[in-house]
């Protein structure tokens, strides 16, 4: 089962007819057909409405809801409407709530308000999702199946207790085999019974909040637990969906989102598709990490972005407003890194409650002349000449950024060296100095084949496990070239340290060992020289500075200040055919820009416009061997290169030379087929 099939890029978004008159209904498609809307996701929370009573269900609004939309015309993406439960439910069955950090017991209100191990929550649900799927399966206006609404948050109810210590009885077998990963023999910890084994909370194990525990593979192994006892509910309602229809079935997943293991989930929805709404308003590199790890789920499968706000959210202390131009260059930048569908939340406002502020395409009064509206219209008649050219097509990186959970949840459950790192910055530096530099990126998870990449990033691999130190080696050894960090290669798969020299099973590609480390507060600069003569460049590094020992590395950039001023900082390794990079500490951006571009240059994978930083490139590559070149302006003025292909920009129908000068207004996007 692969992603939905349709005739061209859908484009529309959430849309809550039941929260308004059926007269406005007719308004809101007239408005659709203006736009080019020709997708709608309904029924998202509706659980309320189609089972009003523990035994009752009514599907006659929502039947009315499909039935306009299909005789509107629109593909539907119909949701299974347990995004949250309804009041009836938390008062029948009050186990059914969620027990929070603190051991408090809630009441019904929000959402992501559903214990994952209650079996009555597992029970209804999954007859909900059953009953939608069984009663408009054969809809052909259906496309897809869109169950629950961003899982996340987590429970330490009893019900999740026992469901834990079932998690741990599959994983460890006995408990000597757990006492030996979670290392108990520290403050009495040793285990007797898996009765004793409690939730890491507030209560148990952590104090000044979820990232502080005494036992980091306890919290650890929680944390995969609960990944996984939501991916349990997933799993109930779609099989229950797979009862009537063959569909596919996906979840909106939310980018660089802590609490699930994307990974984990991946190979159990059919598509991927998530809700891109970005930290602020100008985050170019955030988000296309966050597509590139979506489109990495599934081995480069396009996905769809299921939300974004044509306008501003409404959720934050400050909700700064989308610039002219700025909510279409994102929705082009989603398609060039392998987007096979741009969709809203939401198509109209809602009326009241916390999302009333948030952005829509029709707001309260309902009209066509606002700002937003217009941009929307104007997007969407450009994917309806787009029609089904970018449909399917993968993007053909030589370059993979590794992006692991274990790590990012190790790291920052660990006491030392320094909690001013964290792993999604990190991360973000090293992708941010890769796509400046112009090449496309895959970010794959640790178990990903690595065998047809020429280059392999891995920032902050704090948690080495299985087999990776030895497929790392083998890129190296080939040819390529693996770079990583400091406070890589510190831990094993149950949060223990190494019994060996710093980084771990790395160090032999790295050629380097590490005895010691420094931490220092944020203000705290160590300059860090890299290159010689004439190509000698000063950085800073804050946080962390390793002292490394080179072990055969040739020495790339050292440390200027304190007691290990002269000692390396940067390093590389000759390995097999390949290099191991290796930078000990935490380089700022010029400084991780500089030794990425070092290996990339190294192989010749250096970008057509390296030193335009605003403008992004991205390819895309069809079944039949088109190239689709994006190029997106992402500053306010104009830019102006020599175009490095000849073809048609698919938006205009502007012809484009090879050699010949290039020109993209301030927020300008081209989408160029090659010949």
């Amino acid at each position: 089962m692969s992603l939905p099939v349709t005739p061209k890029v859908p484009f529309g978004g959430d849309y809550n007819p039941e929260q308004w008159p059926e007269p406005v209904w007719g308004d809101d498609y007239r408005l659709f057909d203006l736009a080019g809307i020709d997708t709608v996701t309904l029924g998202v929370f509706d659980w309320g409405l189609t089972q009003p009573t523990p035994n009752g269900y009514d599907f006659s609004l929502l039947d009315r809801i499909v039935e306009r939309a299909t005789r509107q015309g629109r593909m539907i993406c119909l949701a299974t409407g347990t995004g949250a439960h309804p009041a009836w439910l938390a008062r029948a069955h009050p186990e059914v709530t969620r027990v929070d950090f603190e051991g408090r017991r809630h009441r019904f209100g929000q959402r992501h308000n559903s214990c994952p191990s209650s079996p009555v929550f597992r029970r209804l649900s999954a007859e909900l999702a059953r009953r939608v799927a069984d009663r408009y399966a054969d809809n052909p206006s259906v496309v897809a199946w869109h169950v629950g609404n961003e899982y996340g948050g987590a429970c330490y109810c009893e019900l999740c207790a026992a469901g834990f210590r079932g998690w741990l009885r599959d994983r460890y077998g006995t408990l000597a085999a757990l006492n030996t990963a979670w290392y108990t023999t520290f403050w009495s910890h040793t285990f007797t019974n898996w009765d004793e084994i409690e939730p890491p909370s507030a209560l148990t194990e952590h104090w000044r909040g979820p990232d502080h525990t005494a036992f980091q593979g306890i919290t650890l192994d929680y944390r995969r637990f609960m990944s996984e006892a939501m991916l349990t509910n997933f799993r109930d309602e779609k099989a229950a969906i797979r009862e009537s229809s063959d569909l596919p079935v996906t979840t909106n997943f939310m980018g660089m989102y802590r609490p699930i293991d994307y990974h984990r989930w991946a190979e159990h929805l059919d598509f991927v598709s998530w809700d891109n709404y970005p930290p602020d308003n100008s985050s170019p590199h955030w988000m296309a990490l966050s597509h590139d790890l979506m489109r990495g789920l599934k081995g480069g499968q396009p996905f769809w972005l299921m939300e974004q706000t044509p306008s501003m959210t409404a959720c934050r202390d400050v909700n700064p407003l989308k610039r002219p131009g700025v909510m279409r260059l994102w929705s082009w930048q989603a398609v060039a890194h392998g987007a096979d569908a741009v969709l809203f939340f939401q198509l109209r406002a809602s009326r009241g409650a916390c999302e009333k502020y948030h952005g829509a395409v029709i707001g309260h009064a309902g009209r066509a002349d606002t700002r937003v509206f217009r941009e929307v219209a104007e997007l969407g008649a450009e994917l309806g000449r787009l029609g089904g050219a970018t449909l399917g097509a993968r993007t053909p990186a030589r370059v993979a950024l590794l992006f692991d959970w274990d790590s990012w949840w190790a790291l920052e459950i660990s006491d030392g060296p320094s909690r001013l790192v964290r792993y999604q910055q990190v991360v973000l530096a090293y992708y941010r100095a890769l796509r400046e530099a112009g090449v496309d990126v895959d970010v794959i998870g640790v178990g990903a084949d690595l065998s047809g990449y020429q280059v392999v990033v891995a920032p902050a691999l704090h948690l080495v496990k299985d087999d990776l130190a030895d497929r790392l080696a083998q890129v190296a050894e080939r040819g390529g070239s693996v770079l990583t960090t400091f406070l890589s290669g510190r831990l094993d798969v149950d949060g223990n340290a190494y019994l060996m020299d710093v980084p771990g099973p790395l160090g032999p590609l790295m050629g380097v060992r590490v005895d010691e480390w420094d931490a220092r507060d944020a203000d705290v600069v160590n300059p860090v020289c890299l290159g010689a003569g004439a190509d000698r460049v000063e950085v800073a590094a804050r946080l962390v500075f390793e002292l490394v020992i080179a072990e055969g590395a040739e020495v790339l950039g050292s440390y200027q200040a304190d007691f290990y001023a002269g000692t390396p900082a940067v390093t590389r390794n000759a390995y097999g055919d390949g290099h191991g990079w290796y930078v000990g500490t935490a380089l700022d951006q010029p400084g991780v820009s500089w030794v990425v571009r070092q290996v990339l240059d190294h192989h010749g994978l250096t970008g057509p416009y390296p030193d335009v930083p605003g403008l992004e490139t991205a390819v895309r590559v069809t079944a039949d061997g088109t190239r689709l070149l994006f190029l997106l302006n992402h500053d306010a003025e104009p830019v102006q290169v020599t175009a490095t292909a000849s073809g048609v920009d698919l938006l205009t129908g502007t012809r484009v030379e090879s050699g010949r000068p290039l020109r993209l207004d301030g927020h300008g996007v081209l989408v160029v087929r090659a010949e």
